[in-house]
C-alpha cells in the first residue's frame, strides 16, 4: 500500500520538485497552500506524513500542527517541519509544537525522502 504524503506549502517551486520526487518514489502525494487548506484536505484523507512549512498565508504552520495535534484522530500522522527559519529557537517551537522533525530549507530532496522513509518505518 502506498504511503501519503500531504506537502503543506505556499512555494509553487518546492511543492513541484517535492511533488515530482515523492511521486517518482511512489508515494501518494496532495497538496496543500496553506494551513486552512491542509486542515480542509485531512477531511478526506488521512496521510502518513505531512510536510509542514512554518511561514505561510492565512494559518501559519504553528497553528495548523496545533490543530492537527488537538484531534484525536491525526494522532499516528508524524510531521516534518520544512522551514527558512533556522534559529535554534525557531527549531526548539517546532518540536514543542509536537513536530517529529524539523528540516531546514533549502533542503537536499534526498535528505527529505531519506526522513520521510525513516518515519513510515516506525
Amino acid at each position: 500500500m502506498n504511503k501519503k504524503i500531504l506537502i503543506v506549502d505556499d512555494e509553487p517551486n518546492i511543492v513541484m520538485t517535492l511533488e515530482y520526487s515523492l511521486k517518482k518514489m511512489n508515494f501518494e502525494v496532495f497538496i496543500a497552500r496553506d494551513g486552512s487548506e491542509a486542515l480542509e484536505s485531512l477531511k478526506q484523507v488521512i496521510p502518513d506524513v505531512i510536510l509542514l512549512d512554518i511561514m505561510m498565508p492565512n494559518v501559519d504552520g504553528y497553528q495548523t500542527i496545533k490543530q492537527i495535534k488537538e484531534n484525536k484522530d491525526f494522532a499516528n500522522i508524524k510531521i516534518v517541519f520544512l522551514s527558512a527559519k533556522n534559529r535554534e529557537a525557531d527549531i526548539k517551537k517546532g518540536f514543542e509544537y509536537g513536530a517529529d522533525k524539523y528540516l531546514v530549507k533549502p533542503f537536499s530532496i534526498k535528505k527529505v525522502i531519506a526522513e520521510i522513509m525513516e518515519l513510515c518505518e516506525e
